[in-house]
């Protein structure tokens, strides 16, 4: 067959199935094959009349015929051309069946290559030359057996040779006449002959069988047919052998068996290798260098949501991004020249979902060298870099939060005697013209709203502990929207929505309403002309798969409180920011930037989370998640106006001057005797002085020389009753625990108004007469 061309005639009705074939014997370089496709049988039989064909490649399924009947048909048709059945229908049955009826081969589509498919296509013709001349043998043995190589003896019943024509073995006919098959063959071969003669003496039925002979350590493979020879009276006499030298024959048979081995172990390894790929969670895909798919696994089916039978052929480019980019370009460019390429690349799903992938690239080159293919390999990272985004974010805001509250213990101590002096001096100067109470109205005022602005600073920094009941969000609802139409303009429309199995939450119900009402003044400026803000709330279960995705949750029951609105939205750019202290895109002097940070800070100290989803130009929601508890709602008592002392002693013990003396002035004010300390030593030898005469400690926490929390231990060592009042003006999760866990009866945080400071000492000394009755 070398140097001549195979001429084909392709039935195949499947124009992928006729392209994959062009392609894959496009690949071989031995044989040059000419196609023929055509789609029906009646076609395939109209071009068997006027032309001839190598051999034929049959599909089983036609449009016209189906089964093996489309075999039969063809075959009839075609009885000089060999076929092979090339068929997508893997049934061993049916295989078997059509090579009986003399298919040259049964071949099963995706399990075929280039070389595989020629090498059938040279075996089929060459088995079917082989045939045909042994049919034009046997015939010519018919008409004229002194023409024929077929070795032709008689023997009798003894099996002693009495007629010998065209003798084989490599003897002559003097040879062999009167001898026995053990006088002139191995004695291991002359048995097998023997045993199949005597076969037919006894049965008087004839054989044919293939045998083996070895002489000279050449082994020579013969069609031996044996024939009962009969007398007159039809008695066996003896046998009439015919033998055909088969040796050529069943060297390629052995060749064809060989090559079906290792054709099953190619088609094994290969089934191997594609369940491998199938198995890995990536995403596989090869392309060719015009960018069409020709290779998609399950991976990719999952990730991307195309099937690979839709995938196959289709540009990669159109498939999976929404638009051409100079970064594609790129990638393409340096995978050509230098072979690789892995970055991070963001394409599209099958229902337009926006996804992140880590992309590796490898060019796949050909036997030559020769660029041919680009695999590709993606990992979806979409959740592992949402997870980061949200690691950055609270690491950032740690950070400013870190070095926002290490400024407020300064701004605590200078605000406290601010704003205590601002509240005494009325009562100081009690006949003071009006403009002199007006300006200590706004001394009053202002050194409240800095004392606000630091709690703020500190709340967004690590959320200030407030005093926390178990209450309805949804009476802070109702009573956050009353305020909201009263004071919002009429152009936003405001609703409300809530079940009313709603479960409860622990909580500050001030700090939750400052929540509430600083996420809608938000939303109010996000719709300057009118929209709509809805409030909601919602209960929900997060499982460990929520939790996973989002740091900051964790399992368990929440309410979600939803605060929604039409506006302008929030830049993506900036989404990240908006938490931070002091960041603001409103104009100067129209806000601190502290309002979300503040949000954040409370929510995080009430062990919940937020999040935020926003659109330009569609609006933004706000959801607020805090841990649902169980319990019924309650609710804390009016705050009671404070009532002066009965000349109770009060050590004051601080190191600020300022705080000494605004103190000392306070509770002197309102009849209460005082003794002033300024570090831990001082006031542990006061107290040990006038320890039976002292009723309550103030102690700040933060002291030079001795802290206050050892001054404390050690004057409940001294005294174990004794009252302590400490005072801070920033204190950590840690020290509120260590202040908390050494029996501390209240903790003042800093700066404090005076009705604060004397409705902190009645509850302890109330407390003190209620113990004595």
């Amino acid at each position: 067959m070398a140097g001549k061309n195979i001429k084909v005639l392709l039935v195949e009705d499947n124009p992928g199935d006729i392209f994959l074939l062009q392609e894959f014997l496009k690949e071989v370089t031995t044989v040059v094959v000419d196609l023929m496709p055509v789609e029906r049988l009646s076609e395939a039989i109209n071009y068997l009349e006027k032309e001839i064909f190598d051999v034929i490649l049959l599909d089983l399924s036609l449009p016209d015929s189906q089964g093996l009947e489309t075999f039969v048909i063809a075959h009839h048709q075609a009885k000089a051309t060999p076929i092979i059945v090339l068929t997508g229908i893997d049934d061993e049955t049916l295989a078997i069946r059509a090579m009986q009826q003399g298919a040259q081969d049964y071949l099963v589509k995706g399990q075929v290559t280039g070389d595989l498919l020629v090498r059938s296509m040279r075996y089929a013709i060459e088995r079917q030359r082989a045939d045909d001349a042994l049919r034009h043998s046997e015939e010519r043995f018919r008409v004229a057996l002194k023409n024929s190589p077929i070795f032709v003896y008689n023997q009798d019943r003894e099996l002693r040779y009495t007629w010998v024509y065209n003798p084989s073995y490599g003897l002559t006919v003097e040879e062999i006449l009167g001898k026995q098959d053990l006088d002139i063959i191995p004695v291991e071969d002359a048995q097998r002959l023997i045993t199949i003669k005597h076969g037919v003496l006894t049965t008087g039925i004839g054989t044919r069988e293939e045998v083996s002979i070895t002489i000279k350590d050449t082994t020579r493979y013969y069609d031996l047919t044996v024939e009962p020879l009969r007398n007159e009276s039809q008695e066996v006499v003896g046998v009439t052998c015919a033998s055909i030298d088969i040796s050529e024959r069943q060297a390629a048979l052995r060749e064809q068996q060989a090559a079906l081995r290792d054709r099953k172990l190619a088609e094994e390894k290969i089934r191997e290798q594609a369940a491998l790929l199938d198995v890995t969670t990536d995403a596989i895909c090869v392309r060719d260098l015009n960018n069409q798919i020709i290779f998609w696994n399950k991976g990719a089916e999952t990730l991307y949501g195309w099937q690979a039978t839709e995938a196959w052929g289709k540009n990669a480019s159109e498939l999976l991004y929404d638009e051409p980019s100079p970064e594609i370009e790129a990638a393409l460019l340096q995978v050509i020249s230098k072979g690789k390429w892995q970055g991070e690349l963001t394409k599209l799903t099958k229902t337009d979902k926006e996804i992140l992938v880590a992309s590796r690239w490898s060019l796949v080159c050909d036997e030559q060298g020769k660029p041919k293919s680009i695999l590709t390999v993606d990992t979806d990272i979409t959740e592992k870099k949402h997870l980061e985004a949200q690691l950055f974010r609270a690491q950032r805001l740690e950070s400013i939060g870190t070095l926002a509250s290490g400024i407020a213990h300064d701004l605590n101590n200078i605000l406290t005697p601010i704003l205590a002096g601002a509240q005494l001096l009325p009562l100081k100067f009690p006949d003071a013209d009006k403009r002199t109470r007006h300006l200590l109205e706004i001394l009053e005022i202002n050194a409240k709203r800095g004392a606000d602005l630091v709690k703020q600073v500190l709340s967004f920094a690590r959320g200030v502990e407030g005093k926390r009941i178990t209450l309805q969000i949804k009476h802070l609802i109702v009573e956050v929207a009353k305020i909201l139409k009263e004071t919002f303009p009429k152009s936003i429309e405001i609703s409300t929505d809530f079940p009313q199995d709603l479960w409860m939450v622990s909580g500050d119900s001030t700090q939750l309403h400052q929540v509430l009402m600083n996420l809608c003044v938000n939303a109010r400026d996000a719709m300057a002309n009118g929209g709509s803000l809805s409030i909601s709330v919602e209960n929900l279960l997060i499982d460990e798969n929520y939790a996973r995705m989002n740091l900051e949750a964790k399992e368990g029951a929440y309410t979600v409180i939803t605060v929604s609105d039409t506006g302008v939205g929030i830049p993506r750019e900036i989404l990240d920011r908006i938490f931070e202290p002091f960041f603001t895109t409103k104009d100067v002097g129209q806000g601190t930037g502290l309002g979300l940070s503040t949000v954040l800070g409370i929510i995080k100290s009430h062990g919940g989370f937020v999040n935020v989803y926003s659109e330009l130009g569609s609006g933004t929601s706000f959801k607020v998640y805090l841990p649902a508890v169980g319990g019924m709602e309650t609710f804390s008592p009016e705050n009671l106006p404070p009532q002066i002392g009965h000349g109770e002693l009060i050590l004051v013990v601080d190191d600020e001057v300022a705080i000494q003396e605004i103190t000392r002035t306070s509770l002197e004010t309102h009849n209460y005797k005082t003794l002033i300390a300024s570090d831990g030593i001082e006031a542990i030898a006061l107290y040990a002085q006038n320890m039976d005469k002292i009723s309550v400690v103030l102690m700040d926490i933060m002291l030079p020389s001795l802290d206050g929390l050892t001054a404390i231990r050690t004057l409940q060592k001294i005294n174990p009753q004794v009252k302590i009042i400490a005072s801070s003006g920033l204190m950590s999760d840690n020290k509120l625990s260590a202040v908390s866990a050494i029996g501390v009866n209240t903790f003042l945080s800093k700066p404090y108004t005076v009705n604060e400071l004397l409705l902190s000492l009645q509850k302890i000394l109330s407390s003190e007469m209620l113990s004595a009755e």
